[in-house]
């Protein structure tokens, strides 16, 4: 079991990515479910062609 410190950086990991602007794309984007992206860098990209935001 992961314990609460952990899970708490992680967390705020998190966050910072997102208001900073460097969040993984596949998080926003329009293609992220099933198999209908294909990409190896999913569903950790930083950088994507086919990015289609939601």
């Amino acid at each position: 079991m992961v314990d609460f410190k952990t899970k708490w950086k992680t967390w705020l990991s998190r966050m910072r990515s997102i208001l900073k602007g460097d969040a993984f794309l596949c998080d926003s984007c329009k293609l992220n479910y099933g198999d209908v992206c294909n990409r190896p860098e999913r569903p950790n990209a930083r950088q994507c062609p086919d990015y289609l935001k939601k």
